[in-house]
């Protein structure tokens, strides 16, 4: 008798993951803080360059939660897909392997769209982050501007509003972006440049909550 105890919890546990990635929940995308967002995504940079895997799970879950209202087990399986594609993009050495990530970045944007009240196209959505991506890896074959196109261009797509909405957002992120950079590149990020990134992407994502508010 003791033993069919232990099921209910176990069958609790089984509806609520069910139910949390069966269920469609309506969620508006412009309803987010800013300055939470802008330290949850310093967090990401500072797991990703550093190369701590769970800490970046981490804060990919408390992203997909915070900023687009993904429910627990949604924003669990969502982060998964994130992080392994980050890990894989990391790895690659040109498009064909980078190509590679976009199966994972399409489950985590349909994730999004799931609940979403913005009919973006997932495909489309996964495409440009990578995209990005790919323009910051190998920046220097890219003219000036063309990471801060691609980084607006993909919130264009998400909110479905003309990409020079986006201008001031994609700039900062970008700022932020050749600091990390260049000073990588120049023997280490100190604090104090972190704190300037940090600044940077508050900024970033502060410029998008007031563009998708009014």
């Amino acid at each position: 008798m003791a033993r069919k105890w232990w099921l209910i919890p176990l069958v609790a546990l089984v509806v609520w993951i069910a139910a949390d990635l069966a269920i469609p929940r309506r969620s508006s995308l412009i309803h987010f803080d800013g300055h939470r967002v802008g330290r949850i995504e310093t967090g990401m940079w500072l797991a990703y360059y550093g190369h701590h895997s769970v800490a970046l799970f981490g804060d990919l879950e408390r992203l997909l939660r915070e900023q687009y209202h993904v429910p627990f087990w949604g924003a669990t399986l969502g982060a998964y897909h994130a992080a392994r594609a980050a890990v894989v993009f990391q790895r690659g050495h040109n498009r064909a392997e980078y190509e590679l990530v976009l199966p994972d970045l399409a489950s985590f944007y349909a994730i999004i769209r799931r609940d979403s009240d913005v009919p973006f196209d997932v495909a489309r959505t996964a495409r440009l982050e990578l995209e990005w991506w790919i323009v910051h890896r190998q920046r220097a074959d890219h003219p000036p501007g063309d990471l801060e196109r691609a980084l607006a261009a993909l919130q264009a797509e998400i909110y479905q509003r003309p990409a020079e909405l986006f201008a001031a957002h994609a700039k900062a992120r970008a700022e932020a972006m050749s600091i990390r950079d260049d000073r990588a590149a120049a023997g280490g990020v100190s604090a104090a440049d972190w704190a300037r990134i940090a600044a940077l992407l508050d900024t970033s994502w502060v410029s998008l909550q007031e563009a998708v508010s009014h």
